[in-house]
Formats: C-alpha cells, sequence, structure tokens
C-alpha cells in the first residue's frame, strides 16, 4: 500500500499527505478507486483530471461504507463529467499510472475483483462501459473467473461492450472466452444489442465467435429484426448468411418483413424479398405488410410490395382493406396504386365502401379519385356496421351531409348519389344544421321532404321540425313540395287536448332541437304538439301564419287557437284563417296540386302568374 500511494496520478505525487488519507484503505478500496481514476483521467483533459484530483477526492469514510458510484445498466458508473472521448494509448502514448495501480493491486495475493457497487456492477463491468481495454485485460489476466459475471440487470461484460459500441473490449472478452449466448433479463444477446447499435464490425467478430443468430429477446424480436427494422443491408446479409431465419415472428405474430414494411424501410425489404420472404404474411391481427405500409403511408414501400404482386385483398382485423385505410388517411399515391389490384367485390364483402371513409373524414381528392373509377356512390353500410352508429347511417352522403361538406355532398349528387336511402335523411340533418345550401342541393337531386323517420313518426313531414325556428328554410320546404294539410289535422279538433308530457333532457337540447322526444311515441306526434315544445311554442304565430298560405278551408284544433290567443298580435292570424278561404288561395292550391312545383315553369303564362303559383309574391328573402 505504501508503495502504491507514492505511484503518480496525472503528473502529481502521492505524497505524505496522500498517504496519511489513504492509510486506512484495504487493498479491495484502493484497488477500486485506482479503477475509478484510470477510467476517468483515459477520458478527461488533464485540466479535468487536476480538478477532479483536487475537488472530487472522495472521503475515507464514505468509500469504505459505499462502494463506488451509483451504477445501473442503464447509467454507468459517471465518476466525472467529461468532454473528451476515451485516449487510445500507443507505444508511444503509455497508459495513465494508475493502469499500473490497478495491475500492482489486482496481482497483490488475496485483493478482490469480485466486490461489486450497489447495482451490482463490478470493476470489469465499469472497463467495458468506459471502453478500457488495458483495464480489461489486466482484470481479466487477475482473475478471468469474472468474465461473465452479469449485473443485476443481468448483463454480462461482453454485452455491455456490444452495447456501447466498443469493438476492442468484444475483441478481448471474446478471446478470453467471454460467452456470446448470456442475455440479459430482457433476453437480449450482443448480438441483438450489436443490431441495435448498427455495428456491422462487431456484428461480424460476435458471428466468428459463433453467436446464435435465431435467438428470441423477451417480446420475440431476433437479430435479424432489429438489424432490419435499422435498416441496415450489411448486417442483415450478414445474418442471413449465418443462417438467420426471416421467417421467424415476434409476440405479436410480425416478422422481419412486416417491420421493413411498418417502419418504410425500403432497402431491408428489398433484401428479405429477394431471399424469399412471405410478401403475404400476416400478423397476429390478421395485417399485412401491404396493409400496414398503407396504414403508415410508405408510399415506396406499397409501390414495391404492388410491383411484387402483394395480395391488396387481405384485410386487418377491423375487415377493411388496404385501399380502406388508404382513403381514410387521404393517401392520394397509395390510393392510385391500390385501386387497380383491389377487387371491388372484396369491397362489397367487407359491408363499408372506401367512399365512407373518404367522406367521414372529409378527402375530397380520394372522394373524386374513388367516384371516377367507378366506386357505387350508393353502397350502404352492412348492418353490423350500421349499428356502430346511433343514427343508423349507412351512404357516403350522409357522412359527407353530417360533416357539412356541400363539396363533397355536391360531388356525389351529381354522380348519382340516392339522398332517399338514410333511415334518418340527409335532408333533416342538413335542415337541422340549417345549412341552405346543402338542403337546396338534396332538394332539386330529388330528395323526399314529406319523409317520416320510423322511429319517431309524425302525422307531418318530419323536416319541419328542424326547421321551424329558420322560417325561410320552413317556406322553401312549402315552395318546393312540403305537405302543409297534416298540419291542421288534429285528433283532437276543437276539443280539449292532453296536457304534453315534456321529456326534455339537456344533451337533446343543447345538441339536437330533438322536440320530438317531448312526447309519448306510442302515437306519431301531431304538429299542434310539435309546435307546443318550449323551444318552439314563441314562433307559433308566424308558422301558423306561412302554412295557411299552402291550404285551403281548414280548422284550427283548440290548442293551435290557445297559442293565437296567447299574443294580441297574432289575432290577424286567426283572421285569415276562418273560412272561406279567398278564391285565389283556393285556384292556386288547385293547379299547383294538377301541375306540380317542378313543372310550373314549363307552362304559358305570365310571369307574374308563375310568380303568384311560386308563392313568390311577398318578396319573402331567402339565404344562399
Amino acid at each position: 500500500v505504501m508503495a502504491a500511494a507514492h505511484i503518480s496520478r496525472s503528473g502529481s505525487t502521492l505524497g505524505l499527505e496522500d498517504y496519511s488519507l489513504y492509510s486506512n484503505f484495504s487493498d479491495d478500496e484502493l484497488l477500486q478507486l485506482a479503477i475509478e481514476r484510470s477510467l476517468t483521467e483515459s477520458q478527461c483533459t488533464p485540466a479535468q483530471q487536476d480538478n477532479y484530483s483536487s475537488l472530487n477526492r472522495p472521503a475515507p469514510k464514505h468509500i469504505s461504507q459505499n462502494p463506488p458510484a451509483n451504477l445501473s445498466s442503464q447509467n454507468p458508473p459517471v465518476i466525472h463529467s467529461c468532454q473528451n472521448p476515451p485516449v487510445r494509448h500507443s507505444s508511444h502514448n503509455p497508459p495513465p499510472k494508475d493502469i499500473l495501480l490497478v495491475k500492482a493491486l489486482a496481482s497483490r495475493p488475496g485483493t478482490n475483483l469480485m466486490l461489486p457497487s450497489r447495482p451490482g456492477w463490478l470493476a470489469i463491468h465499469q472497463a467495458a462501459w468506459f471502453g478500457q481495454e488495458a483495464c480489461l485485460r489486466v482484470l481479466l489476466s487477475a482473475q478471468p473467473g469474472m468474465i461473465n459475471k452479469r449485473t443485476a440487470q443481468g448483463q454480462t461484460p461482453l454485452l455491455i461492450a456490444a452495447s456501447r459500441d466498443h469493438l476492442s473490449c468484444v475483441q478481448v472478452l471474446l478471446q478470453n472466452g467471454a460467452d456470446p449466448e448470456i442475455m440479459n433479463y430482457e433476453k437480449e444477446t450482443p448480438l441483438y444489442k450489436a443490431c441495435e447499435k448498427i455495428n456491422a464490425a462487431t456484428v461480424a467478430v460476435l458471428l466468428n465467435h459463433g453467436a446464435q443468430v435465431n435467438t428470441h429477446c423477451i417480446q420475440g424480436w431476433t437479430a435479424l429484426q432489429e438489424a432490419v427494422g435499422r435498416n441496415s443491408v450489411e448486417i442483415c446479409e450478414m445474418l442471413l448468411k449465418a443462417g438467420a431465419k426471416h421467417n421467424l415472428t415476434n409476440m405479436y405474430g410480425i416478422t422481419p418483413l412486416f417491420t421493413a414494411a411498418q417502419s418504410g424501410q425500403i432497402a431491408t425489404l428489398r433484401l428479405l424479398l429477394k431471399h424469399g420472404a412471405d410478401i403475404n404474411s400476416q400478423a397476429a391481427d390478421g395485417a399485412t405488410a401491404l396493409y400496414e405500409a398503407a396504414k403508415n403511408g410508405h408510399e415506396g414501400i406499397v409501390e414495391l410490395l404492388v410491383s411484387q404482386n402483394a395480395d391488396a385483398n387481405k384485410p386487418g382485423k377491423t375487415g377493411l382493406l388496404p385501399l380502406h385505410i388508404a382513403a381514410q388517411r387521404g393517401s392520394e399515391t397509395i390510393v392510385s396504386l391500390l385501386m387497380p389490384v383491389t377487387s371491388k367485390a372484396r369491397v362489397r364483402r367487407t359491408g363499408i365502401s372506401p367512399l365512407h371513409l373518404a367522406a367521414e373524414r372529409n378527402r375530397d381528392e380520394i372522394l373524386e379519385m374513388l367516384i371516377k373509377a367507378g366506386f357505387d356512390v350508393n353502397a350502404q353500410l352492412s348492418e353490423e356496421r350500421t349499428k356502430l352508429y346511433e343514427d343508423r347511417r349507412s351512404t357516403a352522403l350522409y357522412f359527407s351531409v353530417i360533416n357539412n361538406n356541400i363539396d363533397a355532398v355536391e360531388m356525389l349528387l351529381q354522380a348519382g348519389a340516392d339522398p332517399n336511402l338514410d333511415v334518418f335523411r340527409p335532408l333533416m340533418v342538413a335542415a337541422r344544421h340549417g345549412c341552405i345550401k346543402t338542403v337546396t342541393l338534396l332538394v332539386e337531386h330529388g330528395a323526399d321532404i314529406n319523409a317520416s323517420i320510423p322511429t319517431h313518426p309524425t302525422t307531418f313531414p318530419a323536416v319541419y321540425m328542424f326547421s321551424m325556428k329558420y322560417l325561410p328554410m320552413f317556406k322553401y320546404f312549402l315552395d318546393h313540395g312540403g305537405q302543409a294539410m297534416p298540419c291542421f289535422s288534429c285528433i283532437y279538433g276543437t276539443g280539449p287536448h292532453p296536457p304534453i308530457k315534456t321529456q326534455r333532457s339537456e344533451r337533446e337540447s343543447r345538441n339536437f332541437d330533438r322536440d320530438e322526444s317531448e312526447f309519448d311515441h306510442k302515437r306519431p306526434v301531431q304538429f299542434c304538439e310539435m309546435i307546443s315544445a318550449p323551444s318552439i311554442c314563441r314562433w307559433a304565430g308566424p308558422i301558423i301564419d306561412v302554412l295557411l298560405d299552402y291550404v285551403g278551408n281548414v280548422t284550427l284544433c283548440s290548442r293551435l287557437m290557445e297559442h293565437l290567443d296567447s299574443y294580441s298580435g297574432w289575432s290577424i292570424i286567426k283572421d285569415k284563417a276562418a273560412p272561406p278561404r279567398p278564391l285565389m288561395q283556393l285556384c292556386r292550391l288547385q293547379i299547383l296540386n294538377l301541375v306540380g312545383y317542378r313543372r310550373l315553369k314549363r307552362l304559358p303564362l305570365p310571369g307574374g302568374l308563375i310568380r303568384f303559383l311560386q308563392h313568390k309574391e311577398f318578396c319573402i328573402v331567402r339565404e344562399s
């Protein structure tokens, strides 16, 4: 110990004061201190070494109670923060003299090189982490039995050296009998870690020393799969030549080919295909490499797989094909690649069209591409998929209307979309949104204004429920064939009406204006009940006034009369409803009944008369 204490360090000599400081150290503690200094000084500048020696000299009691630094598999022993990389010594640049101290102490009889720090790191693990080949040789020559010792995380010196890209240390350890098959507790081998670091030289050395290539880590990944994910063609070629199997899967059923497609690694994908990898292999959830490439938007991968005849008609676990996923994602190039190789019959069997997904995500360019390619604009969701939506929607048109996407609505209608296929009609959705442009488009393309809702029957056109608050839209429906007479048909007539059972919920009031939910649905809701809803009754007078322009002689039921009596300004409406109605009004109704609204403009009549028949004499402004 006395001799060791006088060995110079960083240009200075441990004098009597240093000796007195360390005089109570055991040989093992001196060895640990020397190793730490050896590893630190080989990576620091002289100025940093001096700083370390003056500021970071450990006190004896801490050394003896707490063996060296906090170490773990993820965070190596950090003795001192240095910016310079490890210094490689040559014959012209002799090793630090603390290396000599390590050698001197390690060779002393009884020295314990197996004294671990708290996480189980030995001196040999530290040397491997810092890439100290000389220190490794000294330690192994003193006690070769430590070569395969593992840390608390199961790491051997060889695995640490491979993880840190220290090729020379890997070579030293293998030459001294290190076992390349010992895994850490994640079941990762040195070969796997070398592939992770994309170190072809280390991979070659390990393979030359018999490292097994098909070992699985805890999640089932092999070295080949890791190399594929890093897009290292060189390493993949070495592994394949060494017997790596390209059809092995991880715990999710994923092969290396799938990994290459998923991560967009086209170079390794080409290599795997060249070596015969199955292009149509499926993961545990049914997804293929083509499906995954489409999902992740890897255009080059999709193009390569399609050119190699990958099957585009294999669905994933949700039943969707690669084309569905590309349409949903909005990848125009990928959609154009997949459309020619996707079977429309197979698309129909999935129960959903790519048009639905494009419309749902507002992918207008994709929608246009699919329409031009001949996909059916009237394709409906299967019963199972329709049930996934509370409103039981079924067409692509419905998706576009509910998204308020006017351009998509127009595109679908011009391509022949039928606006009357859904249970809850798109026209009702547009009216609820108050979008007159969409309403106009739907009506012009044949939307049924007088349709009802099977689940919520009414005695009057159901679309009125969503437009009574917007009188211009309400009048537009009446102008274009909406029936007004059913609004005055009441089973109670002038007799007393039963009280209305209101069951409003905050959600219905806030989001949907579903005032029809206020009534007992055991029988159809009547107009007088609907107009009595708290959110609508304030407009009862103007609504009745507009309706009277589209009917002849009618009798107002007692509930409608109650509403008109509730405000003095509405008394004129009561007078308007009193029979008999004007002859001009009755004639207009008769002509409209015989001719129909759509043929009015073709009648050989003066323009003023045509406008009268179209109810335009009152100059009611219509929104555009």
